[in-house]
C-alpha cells in the first residue's frame, strides 16, 4: 500500500510528538528561544546549539551525547548571575515520566562558540532520580518535571567561578527495557559574580564516557520481577557540585 505525503508527515509529526527536548529558557526574568528542530540552521539565533530533531539518543558512546545532533554553538550567549535560577521550558506535555533529570556545567575556558567539551570537563550541578516509591510506581525526577509543567529549574552555583560555560539539560527515560533514551541539550552561559569556587576532579566526567550500557541503572528492566518492590536508584556519574 503507497501512503500519501499526508500520511507520511503526519505519521513524523506524531512519532516526534512523543519526544522532544529543552525548547526554551528563562534567565533572570528574560526569556531566551532555543534552536527550532526540523528547521534551517541558517537564520536561527539562539544561546542553545544545535539539536536536528525529536529523537533520543540510544547510544552512550556517540559524540552527539555532548549538546544532541549536531552540537553546532548557537551564535548568542546569556548572561546569568551565579547564584540565579535558569528554568528549562521542555516539550509540553512531556509523555516521558520514568527516568532521571541531571543538569550538568562545563567550563569553556574560553569562548564557548568555538568550545568542544570533551575529555572530564562536565560536573552536575542538580539531579534527581527515584524520588519517592518503587522503581515501577514511584515518581522519578522526570515525573516531578511534567508535573511542574514540563519545567525544569536549576540553580547556578552561588560561588562558582565567573567565566563562560556550557548548561546542559538532559533526562534519560527508561521506560523501555533495556534501552534508555537520552535527550540532552546545551545552553551558552556568562557567568558573573564574584565567586572562586572550581569543581575538583572528582566532581568532573566526560560526555560521552559517564554513561555505559554496561551500568546496571542503564541496562535496566524497571518491570522486572526482580525490581519489584525496589525503592532506591543511584543516578550514574560523579556526585552534585554545589559550590
Amino acid at each position: 500500500m503507497r501512503l500519501s505525503t499526508a500520511s507520511v508527515t503526519a505519521a513524523l509529526v506524531s512519532t516526534a510528538s512523543a519526544h522532544g527536548g529543552v525548547l526554551s529558557y528563562d534567565i533572570g526574568g528574560k526569556t531566551y528561544k532555543g534552536f527550532a528542530p526540523y528547521t534551517p540552521a541558517a537564520g536561527q539565533s539562539t544561546i542553545q546549539r544545535e539539536w536536528d530533531s525529536f529523537s533520543p539518543i540510544t547510544d552512550p558512546t556517540l559524540s552527539t551525547m555532548q549538546c544532541n545532533d549536531n552540537g553546532s554553538p548557537g551564535a548568542l550567549v546569556a548572561t546569568v548571575a551565579a547564584g540565579s535560577k535558569v528554568i528549562a521550558y521542555w516539550n509540553n506535555p512531556w509523555t516521558h515520566t520514568v527516568g532521571p533529570m541531571v543538569t550538568w556545567m562545563a567550563n569553556c575556558g574560553g569562548d564557548c562558540k568555538s568550545f568542544k567539551p570533551s575529555g572530564n570537563v562536565w560536573f552536575k550541578i542538580d539531579q534527581a532520580g527515584l524520588i519517592s516509591g518503587t522503581l515501577q510506581t514511584g515518581l522519578w525526577g522526570s515525573g516531578q518535571m511534567v508535573k511542574q509543567n514540563s519545567t525544569w529549574t536549576s540553580t547556578i552555583p552561588s560561588n562558582l567561578k565567573p567565566g563562560n560555560y556550557l548548561l546542559r539539560h538532559e533526562t534519560i527515560a527508561l521506560h523501555t527495557s533495556n534501552a534508555p533514551q537520552w535527550y540532552p541539550e546545551c545552553a551558552q552561559l556568562t557567568v558573573t559574580g564574584s565567586g572562586s569556587g572550581v569543581p575538583g576532579s572528582s566532581y568532573l566526567a566526560a560526555i560521552p564516557g559517564v554513561y555505559k550500557m554496561s551500568d546496571p541503572e542503564i541496562n535496566i528492566d524497571i518491570y522486572a520481577n526482580s525490581q519489584q518492590g525496589v525503592t532506591k536508584y543511584t543516578i550514574p556519574g560523579p556526585a552534585v557540585w554545589t559550590g
